[in-house]
């Protein structure tokens, strides 16, 4: 069994439901200081996270990722205990196998093997380690990115290690995220008897022609690294449950994906027109879970693309698609941010699993690219 394998199995065996961490910290802070990494444990309200440092000069490479995983749903479903790690026909099984206890352990043992051929390497390696990523994501990243600049620290280049891959690992690399903006709108009538409507005031109906016209809009056509805009209704209620009630009220979530044609500002404005324009009474709250980052291709994506190359004989593509991600909170400090990981077709489903040849090709990767940024 490689290192890598057995790391990952230890961390999987290791239950870190969001914001837990589960001990999977100290287990991967204990192997990060046997090869002299400097930790810093940065606790914020129930989550658990950690800054990490070998060296003391730029350029600073630094490890993203998160110990925590999804829930995993009905037990019953699963064909084995979720935080009991199994192999089974060339494949590891347990919640956070993809997504992402392999990308961690693969990032600890390349910098084992990597400091230990280059124990005087250039630069600084770190590592960015959270137990709040599946969850708010208030406490976690986000609060050590804070500390971070307060201090006047940088980080140059950044490798999540989220399961960017889709069909075979290495084939996608993500070099930036689309925005996303939520809204919570309320839209307001007047409770009644349906045989009388002209004495009630249906929202539903009310909100009908502005959600026909927010979701045929193309609101753009994206850009040679962006998908287009997207709009998407995730909840709506309304009524009593009665088939006899005109109902008083509306509620509707929806969410915004959105690419760097667009500003935060400019989407609730043509929200709020469109809702004006159709006579909508309404109250709406907005939330902005990340703006859209793109790190331009350069240098670390360059290192990666080759290292990929190198290891997988696999030419990558370069992709912003997908949900959000950690790097989020990264991008803005200045840095280059890429993600790279395993397969991401099982991630948060009952049965996760992540190819076993894969922990271990992910780690050639991790250590190549170590090899290409900082080998001394």
């Amino acid at each position: 069994m490689s290192a890598t394998l057995a790391l990952t199995k230890d961390l999987i065996a290791r239950p870190s439901v969001s914001p837990v961490d589960g001990g999977c910290q100290a287990l991967m802070i204990a192997r990060l200081e046997a090869i002299g990494f400097i930790v810093e444990r940065l606790p914020f309200g129930p989550v658990e996270n950690f800054w990490a440092t070998r060296g003391t000069s730029g350029p600073v490479f630094c490890f993203a990722g998160h110990t925590d995983v999804v829930p995993p749903g009905p037990l019953e479903e699963w064909r084995t205990d979720p935080f009991e790690p199994v192999v089974r026909d060339g494949m590891l099984y347990g919640r956070g196998a993809a997504d992402m206890k392999s990308g961690l352990a693969a990032m600890v043992t390349a910098c084992e093997e990597f400091v230990g051929a280059h124990p005087a390497h250039r630069g600084t390696i770190a590592f960015l380690i959270t137990s709040d990523e599946e969850g708010p994501s208030v406490d976690g990243t986000r609060r050590v990115v804070e500390v971070l600049k307060a201090r006047g620290e940088r980080i140059d280049w950044c490798l999540v290690g989220e399961p960017s891959s889709e069909n075979r690992i290495g084939d996608v690399v993500k070099i930036g995220r689309r925005g996303s903006l939520s809204g919570r709108l309320t839209v307001q009538g007047v409770q009644g008897h349906v045989a009388y409507p002209q004495l009630a005031d249906n929202p539903v109906h009310a909100f009908a022609p502005a959600l026909a016209e927010l979701v045929a809009r193309r609101w753009d056509e994206g850009n040679a690294h962006f998908q287009p805009t997207t709009f998407q209704v995730s909840n709506i209620s309304a009524g009593t449950g009665a088939p006899n009630v005109v109902p008083g009220e509306l509620k509707v979530r929806f969410n915004i994906r959105f690419s760097t044609e667009q500003t935060v500002q400019s989407l609730q404005r043509t929200v709020s027109e469109i809702l004006a324009r159709h006579g909508v009474k309404h109250s709406l709250d907005w939330f902005v879970s990340g703006l859209p980052f793109l790190t331009a291709p350069g240098v670390l994506s360059d290192a990666v693309s080759r290292a990929v190359r190198d290891e997988l004989a696999l030419s990558t593509r370069l992709s912003t698609g997908g949900g959000t991600s950690d790097g989020r909170f990264i991008a803005p400090m200045g840095a280059q941010v890429i993600e790279l990981g395993v397969v991401n077709s099982t991630i948060h489903k009952v049965d996760e699993c992540v190819s076993v040849a894969d922990i271990d090709r992910l780690h050639g990767l991790y250590r190549r690219t170590l090899e290409l940024l900082l080998g001394a």
